[in-house]
């Protein structure tokens, strides 16, 4: 197994389940095509080593090499860092973490995106080991000093420049930078002491489900359903019939803090009723936001006439 999906988060980050043994945990945030993950994997046998990444693009060049260089310590993460260090990893978990050329959203209008911000900062020190470390490599000078002051702003952290580790700059874009000869800059942070960590978002909610009764067969124009709560909001884009006509899909986006979930949900006759619920279909990880999803599906229905008899939502 090299790829995580969100259904082995479920109930949290079980790395002596997903490695076989137990070690250090790394995390790379933002790998690329996989070299550097890959260098560790065999400089550094004794790390479990965790990459997350948000280009999928990205992430199939690194399965393939990871794959083809048979190295068999390194997992991969097609999603969001936040959410992932902030919702998955416990406290204590993490022994470093680096951040490899990460984008430095340039604009100022776009500096919230930017990941080395205090808020992350405090974040990683509650989820990293006593003694644990953040390394930072880019070519960004800006983005450099940026997140120094950020770091240093938490107070959380001692700061060591110096130069990037083995393997870092062998990495396709260091490879690119160093050709147009981009000045590149190192800095180590290593925790100090940590702060709480925020309240993690709920992912173990129950099978969410309803019944109802009706006819789906009466049903017809649908139109867009935007659901807002607390903390996100669901969106049912559009309905389809099922080619014998019996039963409804329904496509879902929902918008949670750092985490986006594309679903299903199905509305289908059943001895007794109509099933409304989560189809396992784009291994959906039960939130706050899939309980809102089929909440909203179920609203909709009563809309066309069908009846709410019992909940599970």
């Amino acid at each position: 197994m090299i790829l995580l999906r969100r259904a082995h988060f479920r109930e949290g980050l079980d790395t002596d389940a997903l490695y076989g043994r137990t070690g250090p945990l790394v995390l790379e945030i933002g790998f690329g095509d996989g070299r550097y993950l890959v260098h560790l994997a065999k400089t550094r046998p004794d790390w479990n080593l965790l990459g997350v990444e948000v280009s999928l693009a990205s992430v199939s060049r690194a399965f393939r090499r990871i794959r083809r260089e048979a190295v068999h310590t390194v997992r991969i993460h097609h999603g969001n860092a936040r959410f992932l260090v902030r919702d998955v990893v416990g406290t204590g978990v993490l022994h470093r973490v680096y951040v490899n050329f990460p984008d430095p959203w340039p604009r100022k209008k776009h500096l919230a995106n930017r990941l080395l911000r205090n808020e992350f900062f405090g974040l990683l020190s509650d989820r990293l080991e006593p003694g644990g470390q953040v390394l930072l490599t880019t070519d960004h000078a800006e983005y450099f000093d940026f997140a120094c002051e950020q770091a240093a702003s938490t107070d959380l952290f001692d700061a060591a420049e110096g130069e990037p580790p083995d393997g870092v700059l062998d990495t396709k874009y260091a490879e690119k930078w160093r050709a147009e000869r981009r000045s590149i800059r190192h800095v180590s942070w290593t925790v100090r002491r940590s702060l709480a960590p925020p309240a993690p978002t709920k992912l173990t909610y129950p099978m969410q489900h309803a019944l109802m009764t009706g006819d789906l067969s009466g049903v017809g124009g649908f139109s867009k359903q935007v659901r807002r709560f607390e903390g996100g909001t669901a969106i049912v884009i559009e309905a389809y019939r099922s080619l014998d006509g019996d039963g409804l899909l329904f496509a879902v986006v929902v918008e949670e803090p750092d985490l986006h979930q594309e679903l299903l949900v199905e509305a289908w006759p059943r001895e007794g009723g109509v099933y409304v619920g989560l189809q396992a279909f784009g291994d959906p990880l039960g939130t706050r936001g899939t309980r809102e999803a089929v909440q909203a599906v179920v609203d909709w229905l009563e809309t066309q006439g069908l009846e709410l008899r019992q909940s599970w939502i």
